[in-house]
């Protein structure tokens, strides 16, 4: 099957370019319903929607009139592309002919028709002859007394025909979806759709590049992207990255790698790749060496799309993608960088160097910023292309020219060209420096300040600070002028700029006082700030520093240099360790960050009563200050890991306090009562506070957002929760001794995350439980009464510790009743025998943990959470029965995704029986050790089910693994071994495969394997020319031979079939092994439809 190349183009452009209606769908499907609704069109409906293509599928019921509704009118005005299914009786529906004539007159103005020839002749449709001759036969009958109608239906045929379309009589059905897919989602995603925009402008990533990295191919590539700052790599690693992501598994686009590797922040970029695969247990990656291990075991079998903007350095890339064999096959890495030689040293497969732009695009992109359109205005051509001559091809520069020319008269442009004239066109300083120059002198301040010190932070939080400094609303005018960027994430609106304007800024300073860093006005480069403090030659000129090392270093400093610094307002000092203690610093100070800050106290003369923000990590502080200190406009104090603190500070003094941080403050023992008065207080985290044992009765804190307890091992007791504290949405009370939950937590009628987990002397929850509405996640693991109370409840970067030796009471449960948004429910380890039926009232339960408690049985209530995906008892060795469970759709999913784990539950007779309503499945049942299910056949209804799928198209998936050694009887296809070839029927609507493997566990090579020893067993379905299809799944420790059974649904068959069992493990330095060549066998059933 190919297009049609003798028939006129489908493509009618729109009359009015400039102006792009705004589609309601991407496609409008016309056929007629008796022949393909649930056949041809309900495949391919199906799959324009997995591709996230809007379409537009009329219901059957609206078949019933004798003309085209208003309602499929719209539809049809409201879309963009429409495909006409040409079917053998499509002819003999006035309906189906009056819609195709509306199209065509919507569609030559606004949009593409694609006509489809299913199981008839496109002669037959231009010409109305075969089948489509006795239809209109009849139509004239019919329509005797308008005879005009019948014309235009004919004209219409006749038209739709002459355009290029799909004949299904050359392809078989599978292969039509797809190619049609294909073709819209050209006509709908345009590859280079964003070229279109303001932002892409002179852009010159050609067609047969991007056609490159799309093209089909099992090998791992490595793409550069070079060339100087500012010419616009990132924005066609953008590109690229919008254009193809969702082609493939994983897709993550790392900005700034250069300045997070200086900002020793590699390992946030890492949990920013992992975290979708990790989840919950990103906390894992704790270093980068760790987090290089990770990526590579969790990204080796999967098709990722990395691109790491701005690489500076070999070793930056070798913690994201040092090798080829840390992605799956069809991957693709991009990095972008400054170094030519980077990408030739890592042989990269593509090398793309990003050029100037031409006089052309250039003068399109000065005119876009200067004018606010394409072209320029009358009289201004020649001073335009003044301008974009100086410029160079810059896209940066022109832009910033092009912003500063915005709204000037031509005087004014030709006063600024002498002045360029004056400066080197080589020298980009220069060239951005024009921006700068022209800003007032509040505004020059608050481009330095953020230069230095203030990019990468939150907008509310550096205009606070800046308000602090008397420089106010400068923020806007300056993003305004491209000098600034604001970058929305999920931490808000991040304030940053490009680096060749942050450079910019540094030479400004360096050039206030070329040869004696003391007189400039900001430092932050280090060789700068050893030379100002070791030889005390600071002057009042110093308005900030900003010092942080790579790693830890020792300095003898000269610390009398900070009582010359009279004007100093930020000041920033990271991994240094010095010998020195200051007796002065300057109370002209807004933000002070001195992490490892060697004193006990700070200077007794220090009032910086115009500070903001306050950050002394790792320090050595006992106290802040002996007495009371007036701080009135502090809003951020992060305390954390200062071990010797012993004492906060009176907190009346300090009204405006938004963030307190003390966590891992392990010897404080007296946090002062005035916390609990603290109104603006939003974040309170004192996690792994072991000292402290009390804190104030009651606590009245309006705005106070997360409150975090965790690791506090001596407090028994928490707050009473007064006034109207509806803003808590967090309160984490983990491993603390706590003996239960005050009755006022019932006000906290906005809180939607409450972890109580490993309270072991916790003995049940108030029943104001019931009260929290909004309540989304309940995490009460590990709540067992223990009469031995343990020193130590909470250790880092450990697993709990389950001490099932010690005397224990169960927790009890009381009713949960009324927490109708509860999504999550964690019960695990809690020593529960019962649980309440009205489990079944959690309407909204999505993920339900009870393992490892004393259940024989559980409510049948349960069967009542239709939404439950993830449902874990395992480790339950009384359990002997489950309820039946059921499964629906929740809000707008259009599958069901379930996933069981009743591992280790040795008393179990019978696995659950499972309702799932109509739709796409996803299952996964592990039922590892569950040796009674052996002994009383609990598996065979099981095997039954698989064997005789009821489900309809979409396709479904079901694995299950049980114990067990024999092969159920009804797999027709057996190999022993690791592979399997089977012969397959003719090309079907829809198949499904049936697929069993017995494995066992390989002996280990020592004695005690270590507990962090994991094991996988994987399932490989390959076609050729096809990406592979791999299942896999966890297994644990196995005491005996299990079976893995999976249940495919698909419109076409990967063979052959493999499988082989790896031993993974959570280390590093291990590279995984096989396990052992042990016996397997492997069988294939089929079923088609």
């Amino acid at each position: 099957m190919a297009l049609s190349t003798q028939r006129a183009s489908a493509f009618h452009p729109s009359a009015d370019q400039s102006a792009p209606p705004q589609w309601n769908y991407d496609v409008f499907l016309s056929f007629r319903g008796a022949d393909t609704r649930n056949s041809f069109v309900s495949h391919l409906y199906h799959e324009l929607q997995h591709r996230g293509i809007k379409t537009f599928k009329d219901d059957p019921k609206l078949e019933r009139g004798t003309t085209i509704s208003s309602e499929l009118f719209k539809a049809i005005q409201e879309s963009r592309l429409a495909i006409v299914v040409l079917s053998p009786n499509y002819a003999s529906s006035s309906w189906c002919l009056d819609e195709l004539t509306k199209i065509l007159q919507c569609m030559k103005s606004n949009g593409s028709v694609l006509p489809v020839f299913y199981n008839v002749d496109p002669s037959d449709v231009r010409k109305q002859s075969g089948s489509f001759a006795g239809a209109f036969a009849e139509h004239e009958k019919r329509f005797r007394e308008d005879i005009e109608k019948v014309k235009r239906w004919r004209a219409a045929l006749t038209e739709v025909a002459n355009l290029s379309g799909f004949d299904s009589k050359n392809e078989c059905e599978r292969k039509l979806i797809e190619k049609i897919v294909e073709w819209v989602w050209g006509k709908v995603h345009r590859t280079f759709k964003l070229l279109d925009s303001t932002e892409l402008v002179g852009i010159k990533f050609t067609r047969e590049q991007m056609d490159l990295l799309l093209d089909p191919t099992d090998d791992v590539r490595f793409v550069g992207i070079w060339g100087m700052g500012g010419i616009g790599k990132t924005t066609i690693a953008r590109l690229v990255y919008e254009s193809i992501s969702i082609h493939f598994e994983v897709s993550c686009f790392l900005a700034n790698v250069r300045e997070a590797s200086e900002g020793n922040r590699l390992v946030d970029l890492q949990r920013q790749l992992l975290s979708p695969i990790l989840n919950e247990q990103i906390t894992q990656v704790w270093d980068e060496e760790w987090g290089a291990y990770l990526i590579k075991s969790c990204l080796c079998n999967k098709k990722v799309l990395l691109i790491l903007d701005d690489v500076n350095a070999s070793s930056q890339l070798e913690k994201f993608a040092k090798e080829k064999d840390w992605f799956g096959k069809g991957s693709i890495i991009i990095i972008t960088t400054r170094d030519e030689r980077l990408v030739k040293k890592h042989d990269m497969e593509i090398s793309y160097k990003v050029e100037e732009l031409g006089d052309d695009e250039a003068l399109e992109l000065f005119s876009l910023n200067a004018f606010k359109k394409f072209e320029s205005e009358e009289g201004f051509w020649e001073l335009s292309k003044c301008f974009v001559n100086y410029a160079g091809g810059l896209p940066l520069a022109l832009k910033i020219l092009g912003c500063s020319m915005y709204k000037r008269d031509r005087d004014e442009w030709k006063n600024e060209l002498d002045k360029l004239r004056k400066i080197p066109e080589t020298e980009i300083f220069d060239l951005l420096k024009i921006s700068f120059d022209r800003l007032d002198e509040m505004n020059k301040n608050i481009f330095l300040d953020v230069a230095f010190f203030l990019k990468g932070m939150g907008m509310n939080k550096v205009i606070g600070i800046l308000d602090s400094c008397d420089r106010c609303g400068g923020i806007n005018a300056l993003v305004e002028k491209s000098l600034f960027t604001i970058d929305i994430s999920n931490k808000g609106n991040i304030v940053g700029m490009h680096d060749l304007i942050q450079e910019m800024a540094f030479e400004i300073v360096r050039q206030e006082s070329p040869e004696e860093p003391g007189g400039r006005s900001r430092l932050c480069h280090r060789n700068d700030i050893i030379h100002v403090l070791i030889n005390n030659t600071a002057t009042s000129k110093i308005q900030g520093i900003a010092l942080s090392m790579e790693k830890l270093e020792k300095a003898d400093w000269n610390c009398e240099a900070f009582s010359k610094m009279i004007n100093l307002k930020f000041l920033e000092v990271d991994n240094v360790i010095i010998s020195s203690i200051p007796r002065i610093l300057p109370n002209s100070l807004r933000i002070m960050k001195w992490n490892r800050y060697p004193s006990k106290y700070l200077p007794s003369n220090f009032q910086p009563n115009k500070l903001v923000s306050l950050e002394m990590r790792d320090s050595k502080l006992v106290g802040l200050w002996d007495e009371g200190v007036d701080l009135p406009n502090l809003k951020y104090m992060d305390l954390s890991c200062s071990r010797n603190l012993a004492t906060t500070p009176n907190f009346t003094g300090i009204p405006k306090l938004q963030v307190l941080n003390l966590e891992e403050c392990e010897n404080l023992v007296q946090i002062h009562s005035s916390i609990a008065f603290l109104k603006w207080l939003t974040y309170l985290i004192l996690d792994g506070c072991k000292s402290v044992k009390s804190l104030p009765r009651e606590v009245e804190m309006d705005s106070l957002i997360y409150l975090s307890l965790s690791g506090c091992s001596k407090l028994k007791k928490i707050p009473e929760f007064s006034g109207q504290m509806e803003n808590l949405s967090q309160l984490n009370l983990g491993w603390t001794p706590i003996e239960k939950l005050p009755s006022s937590i019932g006000r906290l009628v906005g809180l939607t995350i409450l972890h109580v987990y490993n309270c072991e002397n916790l003995l049940d929850l108030p029943s104001e439980i019931c009260n929290l509405k909004s309540l989304e996640i309940l995490n009460v693991i590990g709540c067992r009464y223990s009469d031995k109370h343990p020193e130590n409840l909470r250790g880092h970067s450990k697993k709990p510790r389950f001490r099932w030796g010690l005397q224990r009471k169960a927790f009890v449960l009381g009713s949960l009743h009324g927490l109708w948004s509860l999504t999550k429910l964690n019960l695990s380890d809690c020593g529960l025998c019962d649980i309440s039926g009205d489990i079944g009232c959690l309407s909204s339960l999505q993920e339900l943990d009870l393992s490892r408690n004393n259940f024989v049985s559980l409510p049948a209530s349960i069967g009542c959470l239709t939404k439950l995906r993830y449902f874990r008892v395992y480790e339950c060795r009384r359990l002997q029965q489950l309820p039946h469970l059921r499964f629906g759709l929740v809000d707008d999913e259009d599958f069901c995704f379930i996933n069981m784990n009743i591992n280790d539950c040795t008393s179990l007779k019978m696995l659950p029986k499972l309702s799932i309503k109509n739709g796409r499945s996803y299952v996964t049942l592990r039922c590892v050790n569950c040796t009674g299910l052996v002994e009383n056949d609990g598996c065979d209804d099981y095997w039954r089910f698989v064997q005789v799928p009821t489900l309809i198209w979409p396709p479904s998936n079901f694995r299950i693994l049980t114990p067990g050694s024999r092969i159920p009887e009804w797999f027709n296809n057996q190999s022993v071994g690791d592979s399997l070839i089977v012969e397959l029927p003719p090309c079907t609507t829809s198949i499904w495969i049936a697929f069993c493997a017995v494995f066992e566990e390989a002996p280990v090579d020592h004695p005690n394997p270590p507990p962090y020893l994991s094991r996988s067993f994987q399932i490989e379905c390959r076609l050729e020319g096809h990406p592979v299809h791999r299942q896999a799944i966890d297994t644990g420790h196995l005491v005996s031979p299990h079976l893995w059974n999976i249940l495919l649904g698909y419109k076409e068959v990967w063979v052959p079939f493999g499988a082989q069992a790896r031993r993974g493990r959570t280390q590093p330095n291990h590279d995984d092994e096989p396990l052992h060549q042990h016996q397997h066998k492997s069988y294939f059933s089929s079923q088609f439809s």
